[in-house]
């Protein structure tokens, strides 16, 4: 899950592993994989970096 802004500036947390395509329109707009779009504050690449610190994170091998 990853927090991002929208443009009303309320705050939401997505589930990174839905996000199917992002674009710059400048804003950022989400694409999910049911269809739902949404436009967020946070930069292309900043959402970009959060979906990646996400994944790696649920990834990481699990150590004794």
């Amino acid at each position: 899950m990853i927090a991002v802004t929208r443009l009303n500036g309320q705050k939401m947390v997505i589930n990174a592993e839905k996000i199917r395509y992002m674009e710059a329109t400048p804003d950022t707009l989400l694409c999910c994989d049911n269809g739902e779009k949404m436009m967020v504050k946070e930069p292309l690449a900043e959402v970009m970096r959060r979906a990646i610190d996400y994944a790696r994170t649920i990834r990481k091998p699990i150590t004794d």
